[in-house]
């Protein structure tokens, strides 16, 4: 009698190795979305006197490309880097710009000192296809201007509001807002068709930081990943469907915590539970595992996320994938 053994899921993302496709787009005028099938997303705006990049992908010389886009429709320069949080894969490229700041909030600014360098180590590790021409990565990203809550930048005769509404995908959060055009540059809070990573995230926060998004009454709106959102009607749609996620996993694993379950079986009962609804979105398999494990640990009372290192990531995937 012969037995076979499934084949084990490659390490997160380090068996997607398909490139994707660019888009490029303006949602009004000046306002431009970078986007590319689920890959992390970069924000554009296009004031009077320069220009603002808002995430800067994860190297310098995939930050080229998001050069020759801009170059594309403007030869105002690039003065402004905004980092919506601290994680590799959306700051480590922003030297490539050239630009005169990077924008961060005091909350993100104390995540790159307190983990950083284990945040770059992790995530090489996670997604190698997002980090082309890492050996082009001059260090850590640190910002050079350090707002607490909220900023007002005038870019000429454009007014960009830049807030914290909240935390959520990390405490750091930072959102971009052009009040005039309604539109909304979110980061990670909302996804569109994409699953949340919440490996260090404030789960039972989130979704107030939500209500207080769609409180500005977004038209258009650049998620973290996924396409751009070009109507009222789909902006709420994709901050319900984020909040619908995040609820939904959150209370499946706090349930099953109280119920005396492991992680590897709150892992096992909140993948049957989401995977009819949220199966099919884009690095689910990815992210689930960090997700039920930062939501079994704030359901057991640690508020406050641990740090991912290269190590950690690996042993805790190897437990839940037994």
């Amino acid at each position: 009698m012969s037995t076979t053994t499934a084949p084990a899921k490659a390490f997160a993302s380090t068996g997607d190795l398909e490139p994707k496709t660019v888009t490029f787009a303006e949602l009004a005028p000046g306002a431009y979305a970078y986007t590319a099938e689920g890959d992390p997303n970069t924000g554009i705006i296009v004031g009077d006197d320069g220009v603002m990049v808002i995430d800067a992908q994860a190297t310098p010389r995939m930050a080229e490309d998001v050069i020759a886009k801009v170059r594309s429709v403007t030869d105002k320069p690039i003065k402004y880097v905004l980092l919506t949080h601290y994680h590799a894969v959306r700051v480590l490229g922003a030297s490539g710009y050239g630009a005169d700041h990077i924008i961060a909030s005091r909350d993100t600014y104390d995540l790159i000192v307190e983990r950083g360098q284990q945040d770059y180590e992790s995530e090489l590790g996670r997604f190698p296809r997002l980090f082309q021409g890492a050996d082009s990565i001059p260090g850590l990203t640190w910002p050079t201007i350090v707002f607490e809550n909220r900023m007002t930048l005038w870019m000429g005769r454009t007014r960009v509001e830049i807030m914290q509404l909240g935390r959520g995908h990390t405490k750091g959060d930072t959102v971009a807002w052009l009040p005039d055009a309604k539109v909304l540059f979110s980061g990670d809070l909302v996804e569109y068709g994409a699953t949340p990573y919440t490996g260090d995230a404030y789960l039972r926060e989130w979704p107030a930081t939500l209500d207080r998004l769609s409180a500005l009454g977004p038209e258009k709106l650049v998620p973290g990943r996924g396409n751009a959102l070009t109507t009222p009607a789909l902006c709420a749609e994709a901050i319900a469907e984020t909040k619908a996620f995040l609820t939904a996993m959150y209370g499946s694993v706090a349930q099953a915590r109280a119920a005396g379950a492991s992680l590897g079986d709150a892992f096992a009962r909140t993948r049957s539970a989401l995977e009819p609804r949220f199966g099919t979105w884009v690095i689910f398999e990815h992210c689930l595992p960090f997700d039920v494990s930062r939501a079994y640990d704030e359901a057991g009372g640690i508020d406050d996320p641990r740090i991912w290192t290269a190590e950690r990531d690996r042993e805790m995937w190897a437990a839940l994938q037994a």
